[in-house]
């Protein structure tokens, strides 16, 4: 039973009784007195601030290697209260690891999604990575377990499944039957019609976040979100295909890469609207 005069707030992701006039940096003070910087509820607080049932309060020592269970706690932080559950929760399938997949892959690692199902056939080649998130340490390994390992030393509590196989009508619902949403991240136009036809076709309960329309250096405004259908959305321009003179580049390629991230990332959190 709650005390009197006590309220209940979260530090460092723990459940903790706190004074009623308790402060931010009274909690810092009786915990973790080293702390440099303090975060409220998803922000980090520059002044003093009175607690409120279920706060959430965390403390950090600048350069101090954390505890694994601190570390999900710092990740956890940073979120606004509600949202991380609901990320935590999800599982989403990447079909296709290059400049667009390997993109959504670490975005959505790094906000914590509770599970990636990575799909590719291919290994890491040099000219990859003009664009792609891997490293020259990775060329030659499959595109599947490179990933993976990136992802496990950027968040290593989000679950990684890997698949190394080709896509094709055949497996694709087999493949994607357990997840929440499907990102297709292809190169080749007709893998991408092939990916989306299917999904749309005998997946009708999931949603797809698919791009077309990315390569060059034109102007980062022209890549768009749009809402097709209840269950699938496109990202790019429609026009911008790789071509001699026109290759894929990293800025752009990232920047559609984030768009489906966070279109995904605004679906899980029932935002269904672009």
């Amino acid at each position: 039973m709650l005390e009197v005069g006590k309220i209940k707030v979260f530090v460092n992701e723990k459940l903790s009784e706190v004074g009623d006039n308790s402060t931010a940096y009274d909690v810092r003070n009786l915990i973790k007195k080293d702390a440099d910087i303090v975060i409220l509820n998803g922000h980090i607080i520059k002044e003093d601030m009175v607690l409120k049932e279920n706060d959430r309060l965390t403390l950090i020592k600048r350069g101090e290697v954390p505890t694994q269970d601190e570390l999900e706690a710092l990740l956890v932080a940073r979120h606004t209260p509600g949202v991380h559950e609901k990320v935590k929760n999800a599982s989403v399938g990447i079909a296709g690891l290059g400049g667009l997949g390997s993109q959504v892959a670490v975005s959505l690692a790094r906000i914590g999604i509770g599970r990636l199902l990575l799909v590719d056939f291919d290994v890491v080649e040099p000219s990859n990575l003009n664009r792609q998130q891997y490293f020259i340490k990775h060329i030659g390994m499959f595109k599947t377990e490179a990933m993976k390992d990136l992802l496990t030393a950027i968040n290593p509590f989000v679950e990684v499944e890997t698949k190394q196989i080709y896509l094709d009508e055949t497996n694709i619902a087999e493949t994607f039957l357990d997840v929440d949403i499907i990102v297709e991240a292809f190169d080749d136009p007709g893998c991408k019609a092939s990916l989306v036809n299917t999904v749309l076709s005998k997946l009708p309960d999931k949603t797809i976040v698919a791009a077309s329309g990315i390569a060059g250096y034109f102007s980062n405004n022209s890549i768009r979100t749009k809402k097709i259908k209840d269950n699938f959305y496109l990202v790019g321009d429609n026009v911008s295909e790789a071509q001699p003179g026109c290759g894929l580049m990293a800025p752009r390629v990232a920047i559609a890469a984030n768009h489906q991230a966070n279109t995904v990332l605004r679906i899980i959190l029932g935002e269904k609207e672009v």
